[in-house]
């Protein structure tokens, strides 16, 4: 929240956001989204779940995913892994992993490597990242023979210097089950075993969902070290937009399939393009003022089979839509380094 109120204030000055720590380059993308469409098969047919998603994650940043629910960030998130689960497909594009190349030409034995080792994925429910049959210490050690690791002690000791680093006491969380542990306790051994193999892109899904208010400060105050000390390529996903303006050096925004939006976070909240994004913005709770100026976004997130199919697809909760927005998708428009895709926010721009 601190972060969106800083938005406000600075009135979107440009390249506020994307200031790394000193000594730390960016130099160009360690993973380039590509074109990507991913859809599912339904009685209606093939349905994208994702449509056409060109994004690049720069080395060095934290960039947020943002959007409501069913909107097709983790279904983009799983795409990176090359995980798409049943029904679903890759129907067109690429991701292309930096050393890697592209993931989704990888399969068996070659793809087991890339996950974990180049690239960790945090889930969305922590728990769902632990066995509930086997303590925590016991999943390191299969996690390092499933990669071939020969120093098996080796990885036990960094993953008590992790733990230790985490705040958490390393005897006792290895030597416990996942219902021994707190929701955030979890959620940092799920960022551990995303990282113990030297993972040099990191995802993470949902970071602070069902978390109280303390455990997600702590969370995100770890996710910032974490990625800091690690040198890391951090993606963060979440339908909060507070999340997402305390971390994120970068954000994008989607809506049914589509990156309706993206650019520097702290230019992104001060000056919203977007129909969308500034419907996200307008519906966030106030923590002070009048309670009131909050205001819900009309309508529903549409579903797969109700998505338009001519046009843009948020044309039917816009309140700006003109007849221009039914006729034709609206390309992306680029400023800078922010894009946008909406045909009235184009004709508004300087």
């Amino acid at each position: 929240m601190a972060r969106l109120a800083r938005a406000a204030r600075d009135g979107g000055r440009a390249g506020a956001a994307a200031v790394l720590p000193p000594g730390q380059q960016v130099f160009g993308p360690a993973v380039r989204v590509q074109d990507l469409t991913v859809a599912f098969r339904t009685p209606q047919g093939l349905l994208p779940a994702v449509s056409g998603v060109s994004m690049d994650l720069v080395r060095g940043q934290i960039t947020g995913l943002v959007g409501e629910s069913g909107s097709g960030k983790s279904t983009l998130a799983l795409t990176l892994l090359n995980a798409v689960p049943d029904p679903g497909s890759v129907t067109a594009g690429s991701v292309t992993i930096e050393g890697v190349g592209d993931v989704l030409a990888l399969h068996g034995r070659s793809l087991r490597r890339v996950r974990g080792a180049s690239i960790g994925y945090v889930f969305q429910a922590s728990q769902n990242s632990l066995n509930p049959l086997k303590t925590v210490g016991k999943q390191f050690l299969d996690l390092g023979r499933s990669h071939g690791v020969g120093d098996l002690r080796e990885l036990l000791h960094k993953a008590r210097t992790l733990l230790d680093d985490m705040g958490l006491d390393p005897h006792r969380v290895l030597a416990s089950y996942q219902h021994e542990l707190s929701g955030g306790m979890r959620q940092r051994v799920g960022i551990i075993l995303a990282l113990i193999l030297n993972a040099h892109v990191l995802i993470l899904d949902e970071p602070t969902t069902a978390l109280d208010m303390i455990s997600q400060a702590a969370v995100l105050n770890i996710i910032r070290k974490v990625h800091s000390e690690q040198h890391l390529t951090t993606l963060i996903i979440s339908h909060d937009v507070g999340v997402i303006g305390e971390v994120a050096d970068r954000m994008v925004v989607m809506y049914a399939g589509r990156v309706v939006e993206e650019g520097p976070t702290t230019e992104l909240l001060a000056s919203p393009r977007h129909p969308y994004t500034r419907g996200l913005l307008a519906a966030m709770p106030r923590i002070t003022g009048d309670i009131g100026q909050a205001r819900p976004l009309p309508g529903r997130p549409p579903d797969l089979a109700s998505v338009p199919r001519q046009g843009c697809v948020f044309r039917p909760r816009c309140p700006l839509a003109t007849q221009a927005c039914g006729d034709a998708e609206p390309p992306d428009t680029v400023i800078g380094d922010r894009r946008f895709a909406c045909f009235v926010a184009a004709a508004e721009a300087p």
